[in-house]
């Protein structure tokens, strides 16, 4: 590290530690031409459907479940599932607040109202605990997601639906690689939703799909997911969701996944043990060195299941003397790219379409608190060790750089 007074820093006019900045996303580069040789067969004739069908076939057999259908994006199979799984004549639906920036939009543009609740303090995700005051009358749907860092309570939500006669759906995109007491992400609930998004841990370029233990279920999937085989059935419309609940009448959105995007999630699907390893020493390095760095607290995977390590989250505790906010600053500035950790929360996000909403002291506090640090395929060791080494510095010479920047104590 070539920081040595606060002037050096790079927020105050000193070079980047980092003029190609490391990342906070995976980015993974599978075998070009193991990708090309996928794809090649896809562009004759039948050779897509072919493709997509041994794409799913694979990741039913990943996930341990009988049934997967691929659709064109993460927001898409989200919408999907969510339209196939709502109880008819009921309009709203129970999810976390402290999650993904987009999930309330998606729960709208199917014409249906976010609730938000609170998360539980242990694992910073939607429980049985936090979603039970929220079922009522009007209650379609509840929508599990798993967190950035572990699992949510899954057993314990489906426990909950089966309750009080509700679905569940799993937003699992950050969870493709976890086991829960054992038993692989992808077959809980109703159904669970992934994503092929570059940033993931499948690189398909963009892409998404949905697992499912109910082959009734498939098969109206795949009725929505294909507008030509949907005569009669209701389709998706490209209303956005600052209009009206009740979609227009607009051109069918096609949802099916692209041959390039199954090429490229295959043969990601079969490296992705290969980035496990990568992944596991990147967040190790993280867990030996921040111990030392005063005010940082790294959260921790449960190494007792099958999991990724593909996400770093740190949060700041009253040992870390400048805000989230300026340390993000600090820190961009100098070409380490991090992000707050899913904020602000859903609840305080202005929207234009009606939401649900209940004092969520604990998510408001979470949001404030954590960051995303660089990770995954693009970064290395070294690379992590110098951040830390940053971070300690920054820890050292925080009075100094928050009164330069003239942020109050």
């Amino acid at each position: 590290m070539n920081k040595s007074h606060i002037h050096d820093l790079a927020l105050f006019g000193g070079q980047k530690m980092f003029p190609r900045p490391v990342s906070t996303s995976n980015l993974v580069k599978p075998d070009v031409e193991q990708f090309l040789s996928l794809l090649k067969p896809a562009l004759n004739a039948n050779g897509e459907s072919a493709l997509i069908k041994q794409l799913e076939t694979e990741l039913a057999e990943f996930h341990q479940v009988p049934h997967c259908v691929a659709v064109c994006s993460g927001f898409w199979a989200l919408v999907l599932a969510i339209k196939a799984l709502a109880m008819p004549g009921k309009t709203e639906v129970i999810m976390p607040s402290l999650t993904y920036r987009r999930l309330a939009d998606v729960v709208a543009w199917t014409g249906l109202i976010p609730r938000f609740c609170e998360v539980d303090p242990a694992t910073l995700a939607i429980s049985a605990a936090t979603a039970a005051p929220h079922i009522g009358p009007d209650t379609a749907l509840i929508i599990g997601v798993h967190p950035i860092v572990n699992c949510c309570d899954a057993p314990g939500l489906e426990q909950l639906g089966e309750k009080h006669g509700i679905p569940v759906l799993f937003d699992g995109v950050e969870s493709v690689y976890e086991t829960l007491n054992g038993k692989k992400i992808g077959g809980f609930g109703a159904a669970e939703c992934f994503s092929f998004h570059a940033s993931k841990l499948i690189n398909g370029f963009e892409g998404g799909y949905i697992t499912t233990r109910d082959a009734a279920l498939a098969r109206t999937l795949r009725t929505l997911s294909d507008p030509s085989a949907c005569e009669g059935e209701p389709r998706l419309s490209a209303a956005l969701p600052g209009g009206p609940l009740e979609p227009p009448p607009a051109p069918s959105i096609e949802t099916r996944l692209p041959a390039v995007h199954a090429a490229m999630a295959l043969q990601g699907l079969r490296e992705v043990h290969g980035q496990i390893s990568h992944n596991r020493e990147i967040y190790h390095t993280y867990k030996a060195r921040l111990a030392a760095v005063r005010g940082l607290e790294l959260l921790q995977f449960n190494e007792g299941e099958q999991t990724s390590f593909k996400n770093i989250v740190v949060g700041l505790n009253s040992d870390w003397l400048l805000s989230r906010e300026l340390t993000i600053e600090v820190l961009n500035s100098e070409g380490i790219l991090t992000r707050a950790y899913y904020s602000p929360p859903l609840h305080l996000r202005p929207v234009k379409y009606p939401t649900i909403q209940s004092p969520l002291p604990f998510t408001e506090q979470a949001a404030k608190r954590y960051m995303l640090m660089p990770s995954g395929y693009q970064v290395n060791v070294q690379q992590v060790e110098q951040v830390i080494d940053f971070l300690n510095w920054i820890s050292a010479h925080a009075a100094e750089i928050r009164n330069t920047a003239g942020e109050r104590p």
